[in-house]
């Protein structure tokens, strides 16, 4: 990506909008971690690595089901349907499930239960300072809202773009265009930076937009290589978006 790819014919880059989780944020502990806990407490005794393997089909169940069957619909009340039937695969139809659910659903809207990666957080003090419009544009529910409010760096950020709120999300074409609307800028005047392949690259490419995949912990360097970007950690990101 060169200082040329950031300029199109519907005007200059304005705006990088951040993926929320795997980009901005982490879970701190890890969410196989916090589940396996939770479990524990209420009597289920299954090991973070059974806790992880489980989490993961029942999450890639989900998604199949809000792009297969809800087109990339989404709302408050169907996040909270998602997710608790997440809980429910992870742990079986047991008595204390609604508990475990309500433990789990309060813990991971707590801004304590986040961590901001400090190499993109860095980056994000640059393009504030460099003039850009910022955002986060992130596939969640209401609760990103004040979690993002109690973190220091990202407190007086005006665009947060939930899917919830939208009521599409990532990798859905509506997603993209409804906050082109309320930003008022063309597709190629946005960037967004993201972690996820589908989700954040190609879907922000696909929708016109101009996009980074970042990999910022080195786990996935297979994701940039199909991206044909490299591996490229946070750090790198202002260099792509030529931050002075």
């Amino acid at each position: 990506m060169t200082a040329s790819n950031l300029r199109r014919a519907d005007g200059p880059l304005c705006a990088v909008l951040f993926d929320a989780v795997g980009t901005l944020l982490r879970p701190v502990p890890c969410v196989a971690d916090v589940y396996a806990a939770a479990g524990r407490r209420h009597g289920i005794d299954l090991s973070t690595a059974e806790v992880g393997r489980r989490f993961a089909l029942a999450f890639a169940r989900q998604e199949q089901i809000d792009r297969r069957w809800l087109a990339g619909r989404t709302s408050e009340p169907r996040e909270l349907q998602r997710w608790r039937r997440i809980v429910r695969r992870v742990f079986g139809q047991v008595a204390a499930l609604e508990a475990i659910f309500a433990e789990l659903w309060e813990h991971f809207g707590q801004p304590g239960s986040w961590q901001l990666d400090p190499a993109v957080g860095e980056v994000w003090r640059q393009l504030a300072a460099a003039g850009y419009v910022l955002g986060i544009a992130s596939n969640f529910d209401g609760r990103l809202l004040d979690i993002c409010r109690a973190m220091p760096e990202l407190a007086g950020c005006p665009h947060v773009f939930v899917s919830s709120q939208i009521g599409c999300k990532k990798p859905s074409r509506g997603f993209f265009r409804t906050i082109e609307q309320r930003l008022g800028l063309a597709g190629g005047q946005i960037m967004l930076v993201g972690d996820d392949l589908d989700n954040d690259y190609l879907a922000a490419r696909t929708a016109g937009w101009q996009a980074v995949l970042l990999d910022p912990a080195g786990e996935q360097p297979e994701l940039a290589a199909i991206a044909g970007l490299g591996r490229l950690p946070a750090r790198l990101v202002s260099r792509h978006i030529h931050v002075p």
